[in-house]
């Protein structure tokens, strides 16, 4: 009785073992992260922390052109304030396709790295409309499941590439920025991040409505490098990085050396005049220089809404409008903004350390960001 009752004891000790293992990965992984980085929120600055891809810059670097006024126009009281408290650290002005305004803070300068958070979600999306362009997907409607096993069953199986670049997937997961115990947290700081994707179930029917998911961005990366056979971060190299010519080298944060996977959902490193480059080939429509880089049915599409009733959100870029300007945006989860006003043939890039409460789905300073930026520019209209 006693030897069965400790076999007993032992299975249940390892079923539970089996059960738990991946929490307490984690909750290892979390605490070696949080005793390296010496905080518990992400930052800017992490790609300092953590390991990288580098995407080696443009092999045909292209320089940004200065307006003639660059700089000539002082900045509002309003923005100064706004750059202070936040942490504003690149505030970056665009007007007619030259840099207009370009003010730098706390020790960083135009060639400096920072954490693009989500606005990389932007740039997944962008990978998608290539890789349909050169074949590798007949379309938007193409199923997750053709491509990456465990999505042909149930919900999963009607799951497409475009619910994942439209935020419409009905998976199981938890949008929290501030529970480090939750799905998203994990993400951040995982050794398996792939398969912490695949383990979340798609419990609604997908392409019906819009709910942001950070997990969305990352299988839609998964996805793209199954049917093209390549890394993320090669695409985006050859398709973007070096026909656009950015002028520094780009990290992009991976979730460790032993998977070697990108965080596509988050984590591109870059500048604010090299993220803006992907601004000015949304507002022309995929062209650059005259080259057609991206399909422009496909850009089209991307910067208007998918559901009526989620007006907010088009096909990897949020959009709106204040004062009758309309907008469409990149934005990352502490103030990340690329924001283009095709209407004034204007972007406005904003990098920095925090951001202010969301009102009418987007943060509260975007607004003033906007607004204060149209102020300026009117000294010139």
């Amino acid at each position: 009785m006693k030897n069965k009752k400790s076999f007993i004891l032992f299975l249940c000790v390892t079923f539970l073992a089996f059960i738990f293992k991946s929490d307490i990965i984690y909750f290892s992984e979390l605490a070696s992260t949080i005793a390296k980085i010496k905080r518990t929120k992400a930052d800017i600055t992490d790609y300092k922390y953590f390991e990288n891809i580098e995407i080696v810059k443009s092999s045909d670097p292209q320089k940004w052109p200065i307006h003639d006024d660059y700089n000539k126009t002082p900045q509002t009281e309003k923005l100064k304030n706004l750059h202070k408290e936040f942490g504003t650290v690149a505030f970056l002005i665009i007007k007619n396709d030259s840099i207009w305004h370009e003010k730098y803070f706390n020790g960083y300068n135009e060639n400096s790295q920072s954490n693009s958070f989500s606005m990389a979600k932007s740039i997944v999306s962008a990978t998608m409309g290539k890789a349909i362009e050169k074949g590798f997907f007949k379309s938007m409607n193409d199923k997750v499941g053709d491509y990456i096993d465990g999505y042909n069953k149930g919900f999963a199986s009607e799951l497409t590439i475009g619910d994942l670049s439209s935020m419409s997937s009905g998976m199981d997961w938890d949008e929290s920025y501030t529970n480090i115990l939750g799905v998203t947290a994990r993400s951040y700081i995982t050794s398996e991040l792939n398969e912490l994707i695949k383990s979340r179930e798609i419990r609604e029917p997908s392409g019906e409505s819009f709910k942001y998911y950070s997990s969305n961005t990352q299988l839609l990366s998964m996805t793209i490098e199954k049917a093209t056979n390549r890394k993320i971060s090669d695409l985006v190299k050859d398709w973007f990085v070096d026909p656009l010519g950015f002028e520094n080298n780009v990290l992009w944060q991976i979730d460790g050396k032993k998977n070697n996977s990108i965080k596509a959902y988050c984590c591109f490193n870059s500048n604010a005049r090299d993220f803006a480059r992907f601004g000015k080939l949304y507002k022309d429509f995929g062209k650059w220089k005259g080259q057609q880089i991206l399909d422009s049915t496909f850009v089209a599409n991307s910067i208007k809404p998918r559901f009526d009733q989620s007006p907010e959100y088009g096909y990897g870029f949020w959009l709106g409008e204040i004062d009758n300007n309309k907008f469409f945006a990149m934005r990352g989860i502490l103030g990340q903004y690329v924001i283009v006003v095709p209407k004034k043939n204007m972007i406005i890039v904003r990098l920095g350390e925090r951001n202010n409460e969301k009102n009418n789905n987007r943060p509260k300073d975007f607004d003033v960001y906007f607004k204060e930026s149209l102020k300026m520019i009117k000294t010139i209209e």
